[in-house]
C-alpha cells in the first residue's frame, strides 16, 4: 500500500505541476552591450519576473516569469519597443532563462568550430 501512494503521488508531480513559462524573443536594433543592458535592465524591473536574460550575438531576450504570474505578450512588446527596440517574434517557452543561456552558449561554441 505504502509502495502504491507513493506511486501516485509522484504520478501527480508531473513535469506540468513544474512548468515554467518564459518569453523568448527576437529583437532587432541592439547594437552594443548598453541595448542588451537596458533591456535587460528594464525586464528585471517587471514584477511578474524571475529572470531576465539578453543575447546580443543572436538577438535573443528571456523573460521568465514567476510561478503564478502572466505577463500578456504586448506588455513585453511595449517594454521592449519603449527601450527602442523592435520584437520580430516572441515566443512562450518551458525552459529557464538559464536552459536558454546554456543552449546558446552551446550554440555559440559549436559554430566557432
Amino acid at each position: 500500500m505504502k509502495k502504491l501512494l507513493i506511486t501516485l503521488m509522484l504520478t501527480a508531480m508531473t513535469p506540468a505541476a513544474f512548468a515554467v513559462t518564459t518569453l523568448k524573443a527576437e529583437v532587432n536594433g541592439m547594437v552594443c552591450a548598453f541595448c542588451a543592458k537596458g533591456i535587460e535592465k528594464k525586464l528585471k524591473a517587471l514584477p511578474e519576473g524571475q529572470a531576465a536574460f539578453v543575447d546580443l550575438k543572436s538577438r535573443v531576450v528571456a523573460f521568465q516569469l514567476k510561478d503564478g504570474q502572466n505577463l500578456s505578450d504586448e506588455t513585453f512588446n511595449k517594454v521592449i519597443q519603449d527601450a527602442g527596440y523592435s520584437v520580430s517574434k516572441v515566443e512562450r517557452v518551458s525552459q529557464t532563462v538559464a536552459e536558454i543561456q546554456a543552449q546558446l552558449q552551446k550554440s555559440e561554441k559549436a559554430g566557432n568550430k
